[in-house]
């Protein structure tokens, strides 16, 4: 019997500027079902702005993207603001970089779940639905939790929030943008480890965008390098650490930590 490779839950190939400056150069990349890809590059690189092209926000902050973005076989490039907004938070989560940015810091927690859920279901939740996403991203679930205020919890609590808020609808992909970038050691490990367990429990292809190679090669079937616009390198972790080719990897290999014995 023949076996069939999946199709991609992403793939794409976008050029993107900002007036007379172009920032990404013809980005190409695919994510297949499950899997865990990274994009590694410094700050002013092009990630975020990779990833707001990739949801189609990139205009709303006075860029233009060209090319094509498929996502599960749909070209989402020709579509109304209407419909992606139908697919941001149901098909892609998207978890940005600072709770202290994304989150109204004067809602509930109750209120910013709700309203989550409201997004794109009708009615209300079903009874124990969000004690129980809470514990899946291991946040308390007692009463006393949920109605604290945003504004109110640790910057730990609040990218784990983010992240309850990206899953709650089990999208196809999840899209983190440097979601570790604002964590202490201690929190980015549990936050990489909370990934790798949801990678696992709910199958969702995740695209983790960072500039610190070390943190996400851990946790990566393959890591794409970013570089003036352009994925100059990619490769498995092994083969990025262990035989750079760019000069820019090797710079950032080189520049990694070394343990201390």
């Amino acid at each position: 019997m023949n076996s069939q490779v999946p199709e991609p839950i992403l793939e794409f190939a976008v050029s993107a500027r900002y007036g007379s400056r172009q920032v990404l150069h013809d980005v190409r990349g695919a994510i297949a079902p499950g899997e865990i890809v990274s994009l590694v590059g410094l700050s002013g690189s092009g990630k975020s702005t990779l990833a707001l092209a990739l949801l189609r926000l990139l205009e709303y902050r006075g860029g233009t993207v060209s090319g094509s973005i498929r996502l599960e076989g749909e070209e989402l490039t020709g579509l109304t603001a209407g419909g992606m907004r139908a697919i941001r938070g149901r098909r892609i989560g998207y978890i940005p970089q600072s709770p202290a940015a994304a989150l109204n810091a004067k809602l509930r927690v109750s209120t910013l779940l709700e309203e989550t859920w409201r997004a794109h279901r009708s009615g209300a939740a079903p009874p124990g639905f969000f004690a129980g996403l809470l514990e899946s991203v291991h946040l308390p679930a007692e009463p006393d939790f949920p109605r604290q205020r945003a504004g109110e919890l640790s910057t730990g609590q609040g990218q784990r929030l983010l992240i309850a808020m990206a899953i709650m609808h089990k999208p196809a992909l999840l899209l983190a943008d440097e979601p570790t970038s604002a964590l202490d050691a201690i929190t980015q490990a549990a936050v990489l480890r909370l990934f790798e367990e949801l990678n696992r429990s709910l199958r969702t292809a995740i695209l983790f965008i960072s500039h610190d190679l070390l943190s996400v090669a851990a946790i990566s079937r393959r890591v794409d390098i970013l570089f003036g616009g352009r994925v100059v390198e990619s490769g498995t972790p092994a083969r990025i650490f262990l035989e750079p080719r760019h000069e820019f990897t090797k710079a950032l290999v080189a520049a990694m930590p070394k343990n201390q014995t």
